[in-house]
């Protein structure tokens, strides 16, 4: 395959550590110039994850967006709706953004492999090789996964991948290929067979902003759905939650969330002490000042669709409807999100803003296991994993009426298999969790669902099929500039 050029992001150690808010890490930049310690090695990978957010595009381009008909239509919610290439690389929230976040995140693994390398890959920088193999993965992952098709045995040879950069780099320029999805899949599961047995949780002084030996297990099952190796979903899942502990990680949506107000939900979402959140990240984001106010969002439609009783199977309520905020359809929200403004100085008016982002998540990690097992055909194992759901998200849970069971599952889908109608419950109820979290588009672009956006007239209506090519986000115009190949349209 052709070799291009291409600007991906070629920072030294001293840079990433000093670029935006160095409120990050504890130490001035100057004194980590020089990878010389493990310590020092540890600091730099708090930079190995994306400090970008893709919530906004993705829940934008997702069926979980509809048009309210506000008059204001701002480009990184209305572009992506309407589904028009953005070519904005500096504005937070938007694709080139998060593409340059994710390689800004590889670049710092790489370089912290390089110094592992070179202290002679000795015992006391295992655990941050581990979390560098793994981040590394990760970044790779999310990238392949928006700006490529979805992995497919039958094409993913054949498919343009992203560029996998696995060295640090130290000239603007370097020789990079696009590769093949498969060949960016087979790399990603590389990292992450080396790295999760290295990783040593108490290495982490709040182990929740890192890939923990749970978080690792947790991005796995998610690589291990697209890739289609179901058995190492539901694997990797069990390692997750050892033993009956998966309902201990659930959050309590049906008790303790009830009882909440707006802000003390709002506080809790996205909070390290919540044991639903299993990675959690500080990305610049103005998400969380701006989603409720969008014009393409929670609509009327869409939460009348998606949060209806007779809409999911389990003809239910659950507990997440109840706290939909704002009164009009214009703002209605569930405050998930709370925005950290970060002022340029002490007695500035000016700053930046930023979102604490739940990366992966325990209802993920049951979600996963069983759509997992409905595939291998262990529906028994599968209706468990929706029971144990529910049982966290039907307010006044009652095992007697409200348990899950195969007859539930097939009356809501009375045309499918019971293999099907799992799978089709594992999606119905993760629409509903991850409103405003823009997981609902991984959903969709792994299932090749229609999506179909109306106009608030309800004439003009744009359809998203199956193998439209703009379900591939266009790489970077910098990118497709410097030589890089772009996603065709």
């Amino acid at each position: 395959m052709k070799k291009y050029k291409i600007f991906i992001y070629i920072i030294a150690p001293s840079l990433f550590l000093s670029v935006g808010c160095n409120k990050f890490l504890e130490h001035q930049p100057d004194d980590r110039t020089e990878l010389t310690s493990p310590v020092k090695v540890a600091e730099l990978l708090a930079n190995a994850y994306p400090h970008g957010n893709y919530i906004a595009f993705a829940e934008a381009m997702s069926d979980n967006a509809g048009d309210k008909g506000i008059k204001e239509r701002l480009l990184p919610n209305s572009s992506p709706w309407n589904y028009i290439d953005q070519i904005d690389a500096e504005s937070e929230d938007t694709p080139s953004f998060y593409w340059n976040a994710c390689y800004k995140a590889i670049a710092a693994a790489n370089y912290a492999l390089e110094a592992i390398e070179k202290a002679g890959n000795t015992a006391e920088y295992s655990s941050s090789k581990g979390e560098a193999l793994v981040a590394r993965a990760y970044a790779h992952f999310m990238l392949v996964t928006f700006f490529a098709k979805p992995y497919d045995p039958a094409t993913a040879s054949s498919s343009l991948g992203i560029p996998y950069v696995i060295l640090p780099q130290r000239t603007v320029e370097g020789d990079y290929n696009r590769g093949t999805v498969a060949s960016v899949y087979e790399q990603i599961e590389k990292d992450l067979v080396e790295g999760i047995p290295l990783i040593q949780n108490n290495k982490y002084r709040i182990p929740k902003y890192h890939f923990t030996t749970q978080a690792a297990h947790a991005f796995a099952t998610r690589f291990y759905l697209f890739k289609q190796d179901y058995q190492k979903v539901v694997d990797h899942a069990n390692l997750v939650f050892p033993g009956s502990t998966a309902v201990n990680n659930l959050r309590d949506w049906n008790t303790t969330y009830t009882g909440l107000g707006y802000y003390e939900l709002q506080a809790l979402y996205t909070n390290s002490t919540e044991p639903a959140n299993l990675l959690l990240q500080e990305a610049a984001s103005y998400w969380g000042r701006s989603f409720a106010g969008y014009n393409y969002g929670l609509s009327s439609d869409v939460r009348a669709t998606v949060f209806n009783a007779s809409n999911n199977p389990s003809r239910k309520a659950l507990a997440m409807s109840t706290k939909v905020f704002g009164g009009t359809e214009t703002v209605y929200n569930i405050p998930k999100f709370k925005e950290h403004f970060v002022k340029q100085t002490i007695n500035a008016t000016s700053g930046d803003g930023y979102n604490m982002v739940p990366l992966l998540t325990s209802e993920e990690v049951l979600f996963n296991r069983a759509e997992a097992n409905a595939l291998l055909g262990n529906s028994t194992q599968s209706i468990a994993d929706l029971d144990l759901y529910l049982s966290k998200r039907i307010v006044g849970y009652s095992v007697a009426v409200d348990k899950f069971t195969e007859a539930k599952a097939l009356a809501f889908f009375p045309t499918l298999s019971i293999k099907e109608a799992l799978v089709g419950t594992v999606l119905n109820f993760k629409r509903m969790e991850y409103m405003h979290e823009g997981l609902r588009w991984l959903d969709i672009l792994r299932n090749k669902i229609v999506v179909e956006h109306v106009n608030i007239n309800g004439k003009d209506k744009i359809v998203l099929g199956a193998d439209d090519p703009r379900r591939q986000i266009q790489i970077p115009q910098d990118a497709i500039a410097a030589g890089l190949e772009a996603n065709p349209r």
